[in-house]
């Protein structure tokens, strides 16, 4: 059944970008991804730059669906995850 699944869409922005290499991706996780922690997990380990955008994770901000999302934030085929670092103003 999860081949017929919509897979997700992943957005990457700023250094998070550079570090994976792509500014989007559509991916279809392994059973057992539902959170935003453990998508975070499974991307970690895809390459050495995936697992340098990742190596601090509480530099990494999210949203699901346009929502600021946290690690145990559900997901869901067809939902779009973007990854960002911590916004800051002057």
């Amino acid at each position: 059944m999860a081949d017929v699944e919509a897979p997700l869409t992943i957005l990457y922005f700023a250094w998070l970008r550079e570090r994976t290499g792509t500014a989007q991706e559509s991916v279809t996780p392994p059973a057992g991804v539902g959170t935003v922690g453990e998508l975070i997990a499974w991307l970690a380990q895809r390459s050495p730059g995936y697992a340098s955008a990742f190596a601090n994770r509480r530099a990494v901000r999210c949203a699901v669906n346009q929502e600021f999302a946290e690690p145990a934030t559900r997901i869901g085929p067809g939902d779009e995850v973007a990854f960002f670092p911590p916004v800051t103003g002057g």
